[in-house]
């Protein structure tokens, strides 16, 4: 008994310092043909990539409707000047 108990504690410890997983989104999407009506994978970043494995299998490349380019937000400039100023100041 003490074991199941040690053994859930510790699943439970583990599952909750997990990360969850986001779903991929990528711009290209390989729509396979088959008899059983093929299937579509869009996990391609490039459309070369998607040619490759499309090649010789059979089946067509197809721009992801679902994809939303992820958004960068860069540094604002006055903030990289007052870095800059610091680490020279404590150097």
């Amino acid at each position: 008994m003490k074991a199941f108990l040690f053994v859930s504690a510790l699943l439970v410890g583990i599952a909750g310092t997990c990360t969850h997983a986001d779903a991929q989104n990528y711009p290209w999407c390989a729509q396979y043909s088959g008899r059983g009506g093929g299937g579509r994978n869009c996990g391609f970043t490039t459309f070369d990539q998607c040619i490759a494995t499309v090649s010789g299998i059979g089946g067509i490349c197809v721009r992801n409707t679902q994809y939303v380019p992820s958004v960068v937000r860069p540094i604002p400039h006055a903030r990289v000047r007052r870095r800059l100023r610091h680490r020279r100041a404590t150097r």
